[in-house]
């Protein structure tokens, strides 16, 4: 089986990833192999999951496979967007982030969201060619939290199709609707057929 490195440290993505990745490729997060993280400067998903899939693979010498995700909240102009890991400042926890978008969206009836997720893979850390794949999941933002799966805003994050948040989904159904797990999905089609 094939061997590939995770250019992430947030092990919920390393859990989610793990899972759908299981039986096609032996996957590494960067914690186990000792990539040392560099500063995430891109202006948009795609190139900080670049950034993180040229940054890993140059440090194991193995494929890279990274994504950068965030929440795009409409009423507020697409914030947090890639900030929404520090929304509440450096090194904030979901709670903090959540607590902050809930007090910003306090005075808007359009609570219409949509998590996005950029996923990168590359071959090497000079991949001219890496596969770049973007997907959406739409919800709505909730007043407060309901339910304790997930990470990050999936407490909030309402599914008015599934009258549920995305932190009330069972991990195996998540990972089918996500943003992540569609993105996940596009490129492995991509990978099984390009094999």
């Amino acid at each position: 089986m094939k061997k590939i490195i995770l250019a992430t440290g947030n092990l919920g993505k390393v859990r989610e990833l793990n899972a759908m990745l299981e039986g096609y490729y032996s996957v590494v997060s960067q914690n186990d192999m000792q990539v040392n993280e560099i500063p995430e400067t891109g202006t948009t998903f795609i190139e900080n999951a670049l950034i993180k899939a040229r940054n890993a693979s140059s440090q194991s010498k193995l494929p890279a496979l990274a994504d950068d995700s965030g929440l795009e909240v409409d009423a507020l102009n697409g914030e947090p967007g890639i900030y929404s890991a520090r929304y509440a400042g450096e090194h904030s926890k979901d709670d903090e982030n959540i607590a902050k978008l809930i007090l910003n969206m306090d005075q808007y009836d359009n609570r219409t969201a949509r998590f996005c997720c950029a996923m990168v893979f590359v071959q090497n850390a000079d991949d001219p060619n890496p596969i770049i794949i973007e997907k959406y999941w739409k919800g709505e933002i909730l007043r407060e939290t309901i339910g304790s799966n997930g990470f990050g805003y999936d407490p909030i994050f309402y599914l008015p199709e599934l009258g549920c948040t995305s932190a009330q989904l069972k991990p195996e159904k998540k990972n089918q609707l996500s943003h992540r797990g569609q993105a996940l999905s596009a490129l492995l089609n991509y990978l099984l057929s390009s094999n």
